[in-house]
């Protein structure tokens, strides 16, 4: 793959300059990673299919949103979701803590107040997993349900 740099065993870093989101692949899937307000609604609302996964910190902690590329709608395996959980935790203000709530649900259960602010959503439903924050090539972190 031109222009991508081996991190860890299984994730890779895809070129995406001039992206409003950072791009990295683990294990075949594909994670989106958004990089400002403006930028977390457009990977929601117009780069998001229905049937990819959509994470966030909890707790009204701001953070960039992840997306999942779930192409055939089947699951997503749990070191996945697991991987995708820390890029959020790290990639939020929620950085520095050891252990950090995600919140993960299929992007057709987000939507948007009617005049809220960029970045901000709504969830119709979503599960919650605790991860330990980890960057792009970091080893595997440790989750638990919740």
């Amino acid at each position: 793959m031109q222009g991508a740099r081996l991190l860890c065993k299984l994730c890779v870093r895809v070129a995406s300059k001039g992206r409003p989101y950072r791009t990295i692949e683990f294990e075949g899937f594909e994670i989106l990673i958004g990089r400002g307000d403006a930028e977390n609604d457009e990977l929601t609302f117009r780069v998001a299919r229905p049937r990819d996964l959509w994470l966030h910190v909890g707790g009204g902690t701001p953070g960039s949103h992840v997306v999942v590329r779930n192409p055939d709608g089947g699951e997503v395996p749990r070191s996945v979701v697991e991987r995708a959980a820390a890029h959020a935790a790290w990639f939020s203000k929620a950085r520095n803590a050891s252990r950090v709530e995600v919140h993960v649900c299929q992007a057709a259960d987000v939507s948007k107040p009617r005049g809220a602010k960029r970045g901000l959503v709504q969830l119709k439903r979503h599960k919650r997993l605790r991860v330990e924050p980890q960057p792009p090539g970091a080893p595997e972190a440790e989750a638990e349900s919740g």
